[in-house]
């Protein structure tokens, strides 16, 4: 089995329970945010629709520098539900095939992430992809349920059952 075989099944997975997610952003709430130094839901809903972004340039660049683009990094901001799925179901879309189409050879060439001299992460795509998509996906879709918990959202069951949701609902 190739990288992208084994990776493949847990990349659809993560996907599918942040999109799960993603549905549930109360559009009436999109400023609303827990603390003064947290993200509104609408920042972080746009947040957790780019991740995936970070896949395709890990597999299809050899950098990411944020100081290299035009007018600088700006993150998107949910606009409504539509708004962030539509982004968000682009970028599933384009990784997916992104990672079908990369080589064992591929996933062991060294990618970073940067803003000009000061470096995020360097290592081969296999890890880029999983500490910056993957497991940064994981994070922040946690984080929005919490969000959506602390507004009366129903959270989704993801691993296993929410206090709204049995194991087998989704």
């Amino acid at each position: 089995m190739t990288i992208s075989e084994t990776l493949l099944p847990e990349f659809e997975r993560e996907m599918k329970c942040a999109r799960r997610t993603l549905e549930r952003i109360p559009e009436d709430k999109l400023d609303w945010r827990p603390h003064p130094k947290s993200m509104t839901i609408g920042q972080l809903a746009g947040h957790v629709a780019e991740i995936p972004g970070l896949g395709i340039a890990a597999l299809k660049t050899p950098v990411m520098d944020f100081a290299a683009k035009p007018g600088g990094y700006k993150p998107p901001v949910a606009e409504s539900q539509k708004h962030v799925l539509e982004l968000f179901d682009k970028l599933v879309a384009d990784v997916r095939i992104a990672i079908q189409e990369t080589s064992d050879a591929q996933w062991a060439e060294e990618w970073k992430l940067c803003a000009g001299d000061k470096v995020f992460f360097r290592g081969p795509r296999r890890m880029a992809v999983r500490a910056l998509v993957l497991s940064h996906l994981i994070h922040h879709r946690a984080q929005l349920g919490v969000y959506l918990r602390l507004n009366d959202v129903p959270v989704p069951a993801v691993y296993g059952p929410s206090a709204d949701e049995g194991p087998f609902n989704g």
